[in-house]
């Protein structure tokens, strides 16, 4: 008998990637479990696999940065945090100290659909009762009905696992002028933050102050302190941008209708943004 349930929940995470570096992604999680009926006549009850499953999902890999071991440099977790430092693509930088919980360390050589799955099954499967034989898992991207952007991030002022510092999604940006859709406008914003890291002012520090990570002159540096405890990161500024406020949904959404109106003094301007699937803001400006 197979039982599935299809989009279970949503992994919200980045992951490094040697040629492109962070990159945000958001996975829609389809689910199948192959087994015996038990003493219920079910082979896992629909609410147990929603909760059960779920939470090994968010506990384990959900906005976090899932590193590979075929990573281009070192990642360590010593003393209950990690310390990353890596190269990718054209010689950026990207270096890392933060709790251990910020981090899912990966077996496989690189981060792609398989190596999760895989993963996933390794902690799921020791957690299923006995009639449960075996599980499916599938991993997708929202169905693309417009642009969209690969960005990471993290916000300080999160009690929740959004205070991780480097965390991300794949978004759907949606940009029209006086009520008609925008494409061109959507494009260009799609590329300018495709796998952009989004700084907060706030956040930004020298490299003198980091305690931790040591950056390289052409790094911009970040740190602060959230309730998860301390992080630091220090990123390459060619792959970042710097927003003059904080990076929730709702304040991307507010920055770009603001920059767009710039250019569009006499249009409105309306920005649909998301933070990966279904869920996001709207501003107006």
């Amino acid at each position: 008998m197979i039982l599935f349930v299809d989009a279970l929940t949503v992994i919200d995470f980045s992951y490094l990637c040697n040629q492109r570096g962070a990159v945000g992604e958001s996975w829609i999680v389809d689910l199948t479990l192959h087994g015996q009926l038990n003493d219920e006549s079910m082979v896992l009850d629909f609410a147990l696999v929603k909760k059960q499953i779920k939470k090994i999902i968010d506990e384990t890999i959900d906005h976090k940065l899932a590193i590979a071991k075929g990573v281009n440099g070192n990642a360590e977790i010593r003393n209950d945090r990690i310390e990353l430092d890596c190269q990718f693509g054209d010689n950026y930088h990207l270096a890392m100290n933060a709790p251990s919980e910020a981090v899912c360390l990966l077996p496989s050589e690189k981060v792609d659909e398989s190596a999760v799955i895989a993963f996933l099954k390794s902690v799921i499967m020791p957690e299923m009762p006995s009639n449960v034989k075996d599980i499916g898992i599938a991993l997708r991207p929202e169905p693309a009905t417009s642009f969209y952007y690969h960005y990471s991030h993290g916000l300080k002022k999160h009690d929740g696992n959004c205070q991780r510092i480097v965390h991300g999604h794949r978004s759907l940006i949606g940009i029209a002028l006086d009520g008609i859709s925008m494409p061109r406008l959507q494009k260009e914003w799609a590329m300018k933050w495709q796998d952009i890291y989004l700084g907060t002012l706030e956040d930004q520090v020298s490299a003198a102050d980091l305690k931790h990570v040591t950056a390289l002159s052409t790094d911009y540096c970040f740190a602060y302190e959230a309730t998860q405890g301390y992080f630091e990161l220090a990123i390459s500024q060619a792959r970042c941008d710097i927003l003059p406020c904080d990076t929730t949904v709702e304040c991307i959404a507010e920055y770009l209708a603001c920059e767009i109106k710039k250019l569009h003094p006499s249009q409105q301007v309306t920005v649909k943004a998301y933070e990966g699937v279904g869920k996001g803001a709207i501003a107006n400006a």
